[in-house]
């Protein structure tokens, strides 16, 4: 009986001690703020962390240029033209011998830039319409999403390149076009999430005790929504950045000496063959962006998933 009592308290002991360490596991869990929860499910996506690297490596060297650079972007060198990549020059020279890789740094704050602007700008402008025209409903509705459709059923390439010539190419100019024409499809996206949001038991909760609609709105629906808006927000990132150098390798967008990307390419059109790396650099450093882009929107996604599971 003795060596039975003792067993049983030796087990009753040993559970006790199982049950602590899962209620101080649970604690460790259930204590972690939300930050910690996204940053969490953020590291998991190594292509994430290593697009957000990159991107960020990226902004830095482009806001820093004008100090690191080698050269002047319009620096003519008489007897460096057409280099291949050497020491001297790491990306080549052109036919004047101005340094590729001074160009294509340079070429790279505007499309960078051009980039960031036109997802910011969208995003903010889009993401107002769709969360107002989904919270309101009924006429506000109806007729928000009535101007997007329209805006959404305008030829898009075809507007950029006359409001360009109506209005001259130049950053702002084409800034202002992508954002027009761009900020419609988040206002649609966010505007369909919004509208299954605000039928949750919590909106319906808030909105029966009194609670305003622009509190509802900032507290309750745009947390939910935020992570759709992330996501769309990189896409249009990158789809600005590839219009931007499409443009203006036909040579209506960024106009010389001004470099970007896109006129890089289209100064190399006619050497490409012969002179391979005034192609390659610049298309590659747009490939490049553009898919840090996307991977660390997909890695966005599902750290900011309100749904997903831990």
């Amino acid at each position: 009986m003795v060596d039975q009592r003792r067993d049983e308290e030796s087990g009753l002991q040993g559970e006790g001690v199982l049950l602590a360490d899962a209620g101080e596991e649970y604690g460790k869990v259930k204590g972690r703020t939300q930050r910690e929860i996204i940053w969490r499910r953020f590291r998991r996506h190594r292509l994430a962390l290593a697009g957000g690297a990159i991107l960020i490596l990226l902004y830095i060297a482009a806001i820093a240029t004008p100090w690191v650079a080698p050269y002047g972007y319009a620096q003519i060198d008489i007897t460096a033209l057409n280099q291949p990549p050497s020491l001297h020059h790491l990306m080549g020279t052109d036919q004047l011998g101005r340094d590729e890789l001074t160009r294509v740094m340079y070429g790279g704050r505007i499309s960078l830039a051009l980039g960031l602007a036109v997802g910011v700008f969208s995003t903010v402008i889009g993401a107002t319409v769709g969360i107002i025209s989904g919270h309101y409903g009924k006429s506000v509705d109806v007729a928000t999403m009535g101007f997007v459709d329209f805006m959404l059923t305008l030829p898009f390439l075809p507007l950029l390149l006359v409001a360009g010539k109506i209005f001259q190419f130049s950053p702002v100019t084409i800034i202002v076009a992508l954002v027009l024409l761009l900020w419609p499809r988040m206002a649609r996206l966010v505007r369909g999430q919004v509208l299954a949001v605000r039928e949750q038991e919590y909106v319906l909760a808030a909105r029966a005790i009194g609670v305003s609609n622009i509190k509802i709105m900032l507290r309750h629906i745009l947390p939910n929504v935020v992570g759709v808006m992330v996501v769309e927000a990189t896409l249009i990132v990158a789809l600005a950045i590839l219009v931007e150098s499409a443009i203006s390798y036909l040579g209506l967008g960024i106009q010389p000496p001004t470099p970007s990307w896109g006129n890089l390419l289209q100064d190399a059109r006619t050497t490409m063959t012969q002179q391979w790396w005034l192609a390659v650099f610049p298309g590659l450093m747009i490939v490049i962006t553009a898919l840090c882009v996307n991977f660390l929107g997909d890695g966005l996604r599902d750290a900011l998933d309100p749904k997903a599971v831990e």
